[in-house]
């Protein structure tokens, strides 16, 4: 079992224009709504490979309970500790004409110090059949910046392993705990460090810096040139043959997902990183907040390229 946390949940509202034009009235013809936040797409790319996860968080008010609707659906399991607050809309527009997308995230919800209390209680509860535990995203106000710092070190008081996949101060304190595995962009990664990673050696630097600062394994993903990994000892790069990107959309929540899954079977990295590249790379393949399929995954899998690198 995984068990996925997502802090600041959305409803994602996937938008579709031909032809946007900015400052003047504009028609959309297609709208579909998705269960958003990264941590509920690692479970939904989870779920979709066929393999038990449930998902954590907190939800409110109608938005919150649309999200649930989605997601039993899917038949995902989920259990949302409820806020008097509703849950954020985020909005995804979709130029069909340009093929370019624009995003519109809300900050969330601000959570109360006793619906935190709720949540710890309730994600101790429902996790405790999970080897893994992965907390993704954004944080919503009214949290404490260091909030991934005591969740990840409150399971591994349990024996859980963990896996860290946020932003700026977030993941500077959440890698004090020391984290199983982390999964920064570059972007993420040069904000983290405080330097521009442009090469593949600094990458590779940057990756082994971030280990040093306490994750396990520090996971640096590069879009469409895929991603490199270093636990301290190896680093690997794992890439896969040019795709036609149809939605960088939860791309990354997909890897994240490969990742996790590896790591509860005890894979090696290398198989990790395979497992998270072809999750990510059939991601792109699908359009809006859609996420990989399992067919398309499989195929990718023996087509992805690893190389370890020194």
């Amino acid at each position: 079992m995984i068990t996925t946390v997502t802090l600041n949940p959305c409803l994602d509202k996937h938008i579709d224009v031909h032809g946007l034009v900015l400052y003047e009235t504009n028609r959309w013809h297609l709208m579909s709504k998705y269960a958003g936040g990264k941590g509920i797409d690692v479970s939904r790319a989870i779920h979709e490979m066929g393999n038990d996860t449930i998902a954590c968080g907190f939800l409110g008010s109608e938005e919150g309970r649309e999200i649930e609707t989605l997601l039993a659906k899917q038949g995902l399991k989920y259990r949302f500790t409820p806020i008097s607050q509703p849950t954020r809309s985020c909005f995804i527009i979709y130029d069909t004409k340009t093929r370019r997308q624009t995003n519109l995230n809300a900050p969330g919800p601000r959570i109360t110090p006793s619906e935190l209390k709720l949540f710890h209680e309730d994600l101790h509860r429902e996790s405790a059949s999970s080897n893994i535990i992965v907390m993704s995203g954004s944080v919503p106000p009214g949290i404490p910046s260091n909030v991934y710092f005591t969740l990840i070190k409150s399971a591994h008081k349990l024996g859980k392993q963990t896996i860290l996949d946020t932003t700026g101060k977030y993941l500077r304190a959440g890698l004090k705990a020391k984290p199983c595995l982390v999964k920064p962009n570059i972007r993420e990664a040069e904000e983290l460090l405080g330097r521009k990673l442009e090469t593949e050696a600094e990458i590779i630097l940057g990756a082994k810096e971030i280990v040093q600062m306490g994750a396990g394994i520090a996971v640096i993903s590069m879009g469409k040139k895929g991603l490199i990994a270093s636990d301290g000892k190896q680093v690997i790069k794992a890439s896969s043959p040019y795709v036609r990107v149809k939605s960088a959309v939860g791309a990354g929540d997909s890897t994240v997902a490969g990742l996790a899954i590896s790591l509860c079977r005890g894979d090696s990295l290398e198989e990790a990183c395979r497992l998270g590249v072809a999750m990510g790379t059939a991601a792109v393949m699908t359009p809006g907040t859609e996420l990989c399929h399992r067919e398309d995954v499989l195929y990718w899998l023996p087509r992805i390229k690893i190389r370890r690198l020194a």
